[in-house]
């Protein structure tokens, strides 16, 4: 199911573009895909080292963001996903470059299969990315806004920096917890794209592909 919404996201590529890939197991199925058609491509933008290295593997050749200036397109996967394209990302710990790719884009396709939609954000945990001598302070500012956050153990950002799932979270307003959380010191951001959400959501089910704009 991830591989058919993967494959459904190469529709969106158009001739010339430089694509925005984001990272974890249903974005590899869309940079496998890639692969099949990287004669048509001018390059891409890899939100991660994994992705980029998996790209350069198929012989895709992977841009720096700075040089490219604006992408027409990221495709990239989701934890959870809501009806109003509002998502939780970051499971493999990627969301900050995933968010300033994204950031950069003008469309962003967000590919999943159909478990990953929910009706509300949170059960998930939400990941935050965190300057390390801010793991304590940010952790206390996490607590009052009614999380519990945990430190993803052994794990270290691309950026050099730490992890802090928030779990029992119940999130009715995501754009105003993506805000609060981003304003509390130390945090370089969370996964809640919901400031900058999707623009189509790609589900693979049992039944098919369904996509929400």
């Amino acid at each position: 199911m991830k591989k058919a919404a993967a494959l459904a996201a190469i529709d969106y590529v158009e001739s010339g573009m430089i694509v925005g890939v984001g990272t974890g197991s249903t974005a590899n199925h869309f940079i496998d895909a890639l692969a099949g058609i990287k004669g048509k491509l001018d390059g891409t933008v890899a939100s991660s080292v994994a992705s980029a290295d998996r790209l350069k593997g198929h012989g895709i050749p992977v841009l720096d963001l700075n040089q490219t200036g604006g992408l027409e397109l990221y495709v990239d996967g989701a934890d959870e996903a809501t009806k109003y394209l509002h998502l939780i990302k970051g499971g493999g710990g990627a969301l900050t470059r995933e968010k300033i790719v994204a950031a950069a884009s003008k469309k962003f396709v967000c590919i999943a299969d159909d478990s990953k939609l929910v009706d509300r954000l949170g059960k998930f945990p939400l990941p935050v990315e965190v300057i390390p001598m801010a793991q304590s302070y940010v952790a206390r500012e996490i607590v009052k806004l009614g999380g519990e956050p945990r430190l993803r153990e052994g794990f270290t950002t691309d950026n050099g920096n730490i992890i802090l799932d928030i779990h029992a979270l119940d999130i009715i307003n995501p754009v105003e917890l993506e805000t609060k959380l981003n304003q509390i010191t130390g945090v370089v951001t969370n996964g809640l794209f919901a400031i900058r959400p999707a623009d189509v959501l790609i589900l693979g089910g049992a039944e098919g592909i369904k996509v929400l704009k």
